[in-house]
């Protein structure tokens, strides 16, 4: 079993069934022998996106904690370890997003589903 942490923009797409989800990704996360997690600060990446008009999302957040739901997923909490390696992290990130995702994945030992090209600049096994 491996443990998964979606990126944002990789539940969107999944949840969304978009084109632009890698193939090797859509498998990965619907491997029942993976465990998938979302984090709650991608569910406030989502609320920001939609409340300044950047991203529109069916059934808005209710309907995106409702897919993580139905799927399945676990969603994670931040934690103080999360923080903890946050302060560690090097800035090749300046979204705080991004960040805090990078350092809930490298803390809980996560493989981080992302399209991101700059993830192999962590320390961090990622899937695409």
């Amino acid at each position: 079993m491996t443990l998964m942490l979606l990126d944002t923009h990789t539940a969107i797409w999944f949840f969304n069934g978009s084109p632009s989800l890698s193939e090797t990704a859509k498998q990965a996360i619907l491997d029942p022998n993976n465990r998938i997690s979302i984090s709650v600060a991608s569910v406030w990446e989502l609320v920001v996106k939609i409340n300044v008009g950047k991203l529109e999302f069916s059934g808005g957040v209710a309907g995106f904690l409702k897919l993580i739901d139905n799927n399945g997923f676990r969603l994670l909490n931040i934690a103080s370890k999360h923080l903890i390696e946050l302060e560690r992290l090097p800035l090749h990130h300046r979204d705080p997003f991004d960040r805090i995702l990078i350092a809930t994945a490298i803390s809980e030992r996560l493989s981080f589903v992302t399209a991101d090209r700059n993830m192999p600049l962590y320390s961090l096994q990622c899937v695409w």
